[in-house]
């Protein structure tokens, strides 16, 4: 059964969740996981379906028919077999500074380096409690590899910049075994 990715973006409002989730049904689909936010005035999400090979291109042309509930959708088939278990070492990453351009890409560069997935990421600035100036935050699930010498990460994350906070623990240390 192939997977279908599908990435919605529109201006928020109620209903939207609904209105996909009508269409995956009326094709017959099964909705795996999703992540999903209101972002700037704007709802954006990505969800993973199981569909039936006969239904795909059924279940593709419905969800592009939500243009009339003014979402953008795009919709990418999987037929790859998903492997069974990823035993890869899954690590939580925690970013927190004064904000400003370029620390995701200076993270990401690290990671990059020493071949580490990013699974999953999540980011936000607000306003610090006294100074009132931006904090930004990151948190980050990775995949090591498994020949990876973890402190040598660790250190070349710690170096990227003295106004940083650097948090690199394991995933399962912290009780989070999804995906692990």
């Amino acid at each position: 059964m192939p997977s279908l990715v599908v990435t919605v973006i529109g201006p928020d409002r109620p209903g939207l969740v609904g209105a996909v989730s009508d269409v995956v049904r009326q094709h017959g689909g099964n909705w795996l996981e999703s992540r999903m936010s209101h972002l700037a005035g704007q709802f954006a999400g990505i969800i993973l379906l199981d569909v039936a090979d006969a239904d795909v291109a059924a279940m593709a042309d419905g969800l592009q028919n939500l243009k009339a509930h003014g979402l953008k959708v795009v919709t990418e088939v999987d037929s790859s077999a998903r492997p069974a278990s990823n035993s890869a070492p899954i690590w939580q990453l925690s970013v927190v500074g004064n904000d400003r351009p370029g620390i995701v890409r200076e993270v990401t560069q690290v990671l990059v380096a020493h071949n580490v997935n990013v699974e999953e990421l999540t980011t936000e600035c607000s306003d610090a409690p006294h100074s009132g100036g931006p904090i930004f935050r990151a948190t980050v699930r990775i995949r090591l590899p498994a020949e990876l010498d973890t402190g040598v990460l660790q250190t070349e994350l710690e170096n990227l910049a003295s106004d940083l906070m650097i948090d690199f623990s394991s995933a399962a240390a912290a009780g989070d075994t999804a995906g692990a």
